[in-house]
């Protein structure tokens, strides 16, 4: 029984220890594909026609989800909020609230969830694709520089998508808590546009749009590590595409807290 039992202890300690190694090797790899984006995003030539086509893929393309959802969020927190704070005849702060929950914290994290979702995935497929069929072979084999191409067009676009829709996402939500406001809660809806304006700071704005862009980066980078190191063709291509969303949503919870954190130090 003692032998079975140190048996099945060390299989533990292995599986621990092939864990944080193949961690250590993602995290190593990932941070030399980040470091070799943002040095190719500093020299030219630059590709704006690359730029233009993932605007439009990563902007264009994610507006009417993003917005949509944020509507029906605003909807939501101002049901929810209005019924907790009508205890405490304090119905008149919905705005408020509405306006600082989505400005600070679900504008940019439902944006990045949704949009970084789909966005990654398809960064992913498009890459994995290319590297199941040798095309990133090929690329390397004729001396193009494949970072500046492929990854930095992604990255650039990335940081102008991310804090637009985010905008765009804080605008939908606050006007989704004003229909609630005016339609369920008898509030008038100029009271609540001034409420809303009178609450929010620029402290307030910066933290949120500053989140937008550490996850516009990270999502960028998650979706191409994983599509350049895709390995065992089509069936190989959809587990990184699968692995990618998963890593990408948990990657935005986990430094969300952290950025929350630090921008409540400031």
């Amino acid at each position: 029984m003692r032998r079975v039992f140190y048996r099945k202890l060390r299989g533990v300690f292995f599986y621990l220890g092939s864990m944080t190694r193949q961690g250590l090797e993602h995290l190593g790899g990932f941070s030399l594909l980040g470091f070799q984006a943002i040095k190719n995003s500093l020299t030219p030539p630059y590709y704006p026609s690359l730029l233009i086509a993932e605007l439009d893929m990563m902007g264009v393309r994610s507006i009417s989800v993003a917005n949509l959802v944020a509507l029906f969020t605003g909807m939501v927190m101002a049901l929810q909020t209005s019924y907790a704070m009508a205890l405490f005849g304090a119905k008149l702060y919905v705005g408020p609230v509405v306006a600082l929950s989505m400005v600070r914290e679900l504008g940019p994290v439902l944006t990045a969830l949704l949009v970084g979702g789909r966005v990654g995935s398809g960064i992913t497929a498009q890459l994995g694709s290319m590297k199941v069929t040798e095309q990133i072979d090929a690329l390397r084999a004729l001396g193009a520089n494949y970072i500046k191409k492929l990854i930095v067009p992604k990255v650039m676009a990335a940081l102008i998508v991310f804090p637009l829709l985010t905008i765009l996402a804080d605008l939908m939500g606050i006007f989704g808590g004003m229909i609630i406001a005016a339609l369920q809660l008898d509030l008038d809806a100029i009271y609540y546009l001034n409420s809303v304006v009178r609450m929010l700071t620029f402290r307030d704005v910066f933290s949120g749009l500053g989140k937008t862009f550490v996850f516009g980066f990270l999502i960028v980078l998650i979706g191409c590590y994983f599509g350049l190191n895709t390995t065992g063709g089509t069936e190989g291509l959809g587990r990184a595409t699968t692995s990618a969303v998963v890593a990408i949503s948990i990657t935005i919870l986990i430094v969300d807290f952290f950025l929350t954190k630090l921008f409540l130090l400031l």
